[in-house]
């Protein structure tokens, strides 16, 4: 019995590390991502077509918005009209805006925060246009490059920059075109304040936004 238990426990002092490797708690998986729910959104323009991916799962008001223009046809015959370009940080740099610009438009929305949503604009995102925050409705911007100056800035002095703008999409196709809307011709006259010297001339026409499917 003594030889027996000799044996034994020096084979279960070997086995030790392996069993007790065996026995730690696994640690917990990281909870697997939220699927994102997308509704794809065709821009036909005479330079080709965009294909916008928006995020009804992040950006639930803005994109449900933004559908209610798609679905109602309002934004058939709207114009791309605004294309800023931006002389600093990584070229290209600046953004390209379109919608109605007033004209029968729905009621405002609550403005989605990109603190709350997560999003962030970086190149190709779509974000909504405003004045203060709450008031946008139809007109809406692409971005050329990252501009995450956009983003919300929770710690700021300034309301509006506190509040950023709303970010809601992100384009999936089409880039290139939205590179030609940019670098078409500009008014060196037209436009207010800041958009003097950014105005499309001609604007170019959206020539009908319907819903699609994934690229």
């Amino acid at each position: 019995m003594k030889a027996a238990l000799a044996f034994i426990v020096p084979l279960a002092l070997s086995l030790s590390p392996a069993a007790a490797q065996d026995s730690a708690p696994v640690p917990a998986a990281a909870p697997a991502p939220v699927p994102v729910d997308y509704a794809y959104v065709a821009l036909t323009t005479p330079q080709g077509v965009i294909t916008l991916a928006l995020d009804r799962t992040h950006a639930p008001v803005t994109a449900a918005n933004f559908l209610k223009y798609v679905d109602g046809k309002r934004l058939d015959g709207a114009t791309f009209y605004r294309a800023m370009h931006l002389d600093w940080g990584d070229e290209p740099a600046g953004l390209l805006q379109g919608g109605l610009q007033g004209v029968k438009v729905l009621p405002p929305i609550a403005h989605e925060p990109t603190s709350v949503t997560g999003l962030s604009h970086k190149a190709g995102t779509i974000s909504m246009a405003r004045f203060a925050p709450g008031s946008a409705t139809a007109d809406f911007t692409i971005m050329i490059g990252d501009l995450t100056s956009l983003d919300a800035q929770p710690d700021s002095d300034n309301p509006d920059t506190r509040a950023g703008f709303a970010a809601f999409g992100h384009v999936v196709a089409g880039m290139d075109v939205v590179m030609a809307l940019w670098n078409a011709p500009l008014s060196p006259t037209k436009g207010e304040g800041v958009m003097r010297g950014q105005i499309l001339e001609p604007p170019i026409k959206i020539i009908s936004a319907r819903r699609t499917t994934a690229p």
